[in-house]
């Protein structure tokens, strides 16, 4: 269980690397709280001016691991839901790096980062209603002003999958590159966020997510009770029963 999240910090980058690679970077809870920690960490640090989060140039993340999700539902101990609380009110620049399989939460917390930038083998799926379940992380709010409702219905309903291309084209991602040059791109960017006078980099952003910061812990709250009952109910329970047969 050791180093499934790898973080370092240079030069006013903070990277965080999802290490689980043998099981595609599929999230667990201790995977969920320690990410949690990382950013509230990356938060309160004066010398961190920006976050890369990334897996390899290959994969970033299969969602859930959905054992590890059976579990947590009999408690209602859901760490994902925890994790976003803590992503969605973060107040510094967030780059992703996507590769591979980058499915539901996978996808949805790319809704809270402020660039993304994905290799051109990357798979983008929010599998919700297929598993039983319902948009999280407020992605029924985000995902459609976004790419607008109609694409947004396709990708949280119908559980489309797309690939980068599509996803640069419906304005999911920032740009598409050779997985080779993942990891140096996000980090090329992040380096010349660092380079901007503070106090306009983060009065910037702030401005730019003001638009959704009060109405988003309401849907949220909204996605979280519904997931959590959703969780609950005979088709969901059947699906992820059938998923491990």
């Amino acid at each position: 269980m050791d180093n499934l999240i790898i973080s370092e910090e240079n030069q006013g980058v903070f990277t965080i690397t999802l290490n689980r690679i043998s099981k595609k970077n599929a999230l667990n809870s201790a995977m969920y709280k320690q990410l949690g920690e990382l950013f509230i960490c990356a938060n309160k640090s004066s010398s961190i001016l920006c976050v890369v989060i990334q897996g390899d140039q290959n994969c970033f993340c299969a969602g859930n691991d959905l054992q590890d999700f059976i579990e947590s539902a009999k408690t209602n101990d859901i760490a994902a839901l925890g994790f976003i609380k803590i992503l969605a009110a973060f107040d510094k620049p967030i780059i992703a790096a996507v590769a591979g399989p980058v499915v539901g939460i996978g996808t949805t917390l790319l809704l809270h980062c402020d660039m993304v930038i994905a290799a051109n083998n990357s798979k983008f799926k929010l599998p919700f209603t297929q598993l039983g379940l319902c948009p999280e992380a407020g992605s029924s709010l985000l995902l459609p002003m976004r790419i607008g409702q109609n694409r947004a219905f396709e990708l949280l309903v119908l559980g489309k999958t797309i690939n980068a291309e599509q996803a640069h084209q419906y304005g999911l991602i920032n740009d598409v590159c050779l997985p080779e040059l993942l990891l140096s791109t996000a980090q090329s960017i992040a380096r010349t966020i660092t380079e901007l006078p503070i106090d306009a980099l983060m009065t910037s952003r702030r401005l730019l997510k003001d638009a959704t910061a009060q109405m988003l812990p309401t849907v949220m709250a909204n996605e979280a009770e519904e997931f959590i009952r959703l969780m609950k109910t005979d088709d969901c329970k059947s699906i992820l029963a059938e998923f491990f047969k």
